[in-house]
């Protein structure tokens, strides 16, 4: 898959191709159908299928320090819509001056000067331009003018999560801030993963027997509410089942929120400065402070065993 940071990125023989434009934060069940009927699509043609997305997001430009919580960073969302089969995924900078870009102009810009589209593939509610003013209905008007035409594809899927609410970027946001990773990854169609570089901690759980990688988070990252959690810590390619605990370490007075995985049964791990991702399978109990290091380490202990049973039944069953 190509992958284009800005419209010069693209190459100058680029021909028609099969185009969609979002954010498409966590590439969630949702985004996943309109994806994937551009891919269909673009098949159909004989012709590549582009995403066209945005960073920052356009919300922190338009409204300074109301950047959303990240479902998934660029380059995790890039993968994801490999999987999907997209041939080409375009970020383009957001800035105030593209934010001014009158809807025509995006369009004439992007989708016909340089994607050279010949299907836009968007769900109902799909804006751009400057103010959001642009909408499905004047996409398609200018698809009449400009030889490419418009497919409209509900996004909407519904189902246990957020209590039959429609799944979006928004909901799955409110369900990991509320520790809810199970009904996140309902809507997400795969555990909620959140990554960075291993950095060194207080290290006390070495010294307590359970040894954890300390994952500093990229910025913006949506970090599930405090507490412990099942799942998996992923480095270099393995993926290990672990016990993930995110919070300040109430049981020794911490101030930092952190979140760190142990990996079940390893105490061999010297992860320090390499890349890992903790994808978070199942809440397990919310943040506590101990009368003694004795009843943590019960605790712990306890909570181990409980994420191996979960992490288990989740491979058995899936």
């Amino acid at each position: 898959m190509q992958r284009w940071r800005g419209l010069e990125d693209i190459p100058q023989d680029w021909g028609r191709s099969v185009v969609t434009i979002g954010s498409y934060d966590g590439v969630h069940r949702g985004h996943q159908l309109i994806i994937g009927r551009a891919v269909e699509r673009a098949r159909e043609l004989g012709i590549p299928s582009v995403v066209v997305t945005f960073d920052p997001h356009p919300s922190e430009v338009v409204r300074p320090g109301s950047h959303p919580p990240l479902l998934a960073p660029h380059h995790r969302r890039a993968e994801l819509m490999a999987e999907l089969g997209v041939d080409a995924v375009l970020v383009l900078p957001f800035t105030a001056e593209f934010s001014k870009l009158a809807p025509a102009d995006f369009i004439a810009k992007v989708l016909v000067d340089r994607l050279h589209a010949k299907t836009v593939i968007e769900g109902p509610n799909f804006r751009f331009g400057h103010k959001a003013a642009g909408d499905v209905e004047l996409l398609t008007e200018l698809g009449a003018a400009y030889d490419y035409t418009v497919e409209v594809i509900d996004l909407y899927v519904t189902g246990e999560a957020g209590g039959g609410l429609p799944f979006s970027s928004t909901l799955t946001r409110r369900l990991i801030a509320e520790g809810d990773v199970t009904g996140a990854a309902e809507i997400l169609g795969r555990p909620h993963r959140v990554e960075g570089i291993v950095v060194r901690g207080a290290q006390r759980g070495r010294e307590l027997g359970f040894p954890t990688a300390n994952v500093e988070t990229l910025p913006h990252t949506a970090i599930p509410a405090d507490g412990v959690y099942a799942g998996w810590l992923e480095v270099d390619g393995e993926s290990m089942p672990a016990a993930i605990s995110v919070g300040t370490n109430p049981q020794f007075d911490g101030v930092e929120r952190t979140v760190e995985a142990y990996a079940i049964d390893r105490v061999d791990l010297d992860l320090y400065g390499m890349h890992a991702a903790i994808d978070f399978l199942a809440y397990v109990r919310g943040m506590l402070k101990f009368d003694s290091i004795d009843d943590l380490l019960v605790a712990m202990a306890a909570d181990v065993k409980r994420c191996g049973e979960l992490i288990a039944a989740y491979d058995r069953t899936r």
